[in-house]
């Protein structure tokens, strides 16, 4: 009884109460939920509050974002409207530290909403993360298996034509992004047919097995062997007697003895 008393008192609060966020009736009646109490929730989602980032704290928007996923694991995909709003306002915050937070935790979301919400609400948010800075990609890449594994086949295959943008970063030194994209792109063999492993992976592939730091030139050797095995298992073998000659010719019959070495490595 105390504690309710309490939340009620919190809930009837003068701050929250002429907070502009929540003066709409009908945006308070899509915030409402049972699960918790109604003033915690309330609290919560007032942290986005541009006034409270610069007179309580200003990484509270980045803290808001971290527990976000556990919120809505909490609240259930049922109440997911709750959070909605708030989700976009903090993906598109200015501080690309909140952004990358939110790029950090996208597939574990998507997890907690289904397809179905995660088709409608969270795949704009991801292809925005996609065009943002470096370390804010970086964080969609580290789990792009898991978020792409989540979507129907149909709308995973769109992302085949943006997987070459990876080797591209603001920075050329950045080598780490790319041994992230050689180990991630080794996981999404198992997410695609043969004709598009070919079409579009190999390329890539190709291309990170003649980069110039040595530690991205050793995960690229065990992602063509993988997408051999995976040719091989299909049942289309053009495809893996094309791959076997290609890499004949590129780095068996290299002139160079770092491409003839890159193909004792793959065979290895």
């Amino acid at each position: 009884q105390n504690m309710n008393s309490t939340l009620h008192y919190i809930h009837n609060d003068s701050d929250l109460s002429t907070n502009s966020s929540f003066s709409p009736e009908e945006e308070r009646k899509s915030k409402v939920q049972d699960v918790v109490p109604q003033a915690l929730l309330d609290q919560y989602l007032s942290m986005t509050d541009p006034s409270r980032a610069q007179t309580v704290d200003t990484e509270i928007a980045k803290h808001c974002a971290y527990s976000l996923p556990g919120v809505a694991l909490t609240l259930g995909r049922q109440n997911w409207h709750c959070l909605k709003d708030t989700y976009e306002t903090l993906a598109s915050d200015m501080q690309w530290k909140v952004r990358r937070t939110l790029a950090f935790s996208i597939h574990e979301l998507a997890v907690i909403l289904g397809e179905q919400l995660t088709a409608v609400d969270l795949v704009p948010v991801f292809n925005g993360f996609l065009k943002d800075l470096d370390e804010v990609r970086i964080g969609v890449l580290k789990h792009l298996h898991d978020f792409l594994k989540l979507l129907h086949p149909d709308k995973r295959r769109e992302y085949l034509y943006q997987l070459q943008e990876f080797l591209v970063t603001d920075n050329s030194r950045n080598w780490r992004f790319r041994a992230e994209l050689a180990e991630q792109l080794i996981l999404l063999l198992d997410l695609y047919n043969a004709r598009d492993i070919y079409d579009y992976l190999r390329p890539i592939a190709f291309s990170l097995c003649a980069d110039k730091v040595s530690s991205v030139r050793c995960i690229s050797y065990k992602l063509v062997s993988e997408m051999v095995k995976k040719l091989y298992v299909s049942s289309t073998s053009a495809f893996v007697v094309d791959l076997t000659n290609e890499l004949v010719e590129k780095f068996c019959r290299c002139p160079k003895w770092s491409g003839r070495q890159t193909f004792i490595f793959i065979c290895q």
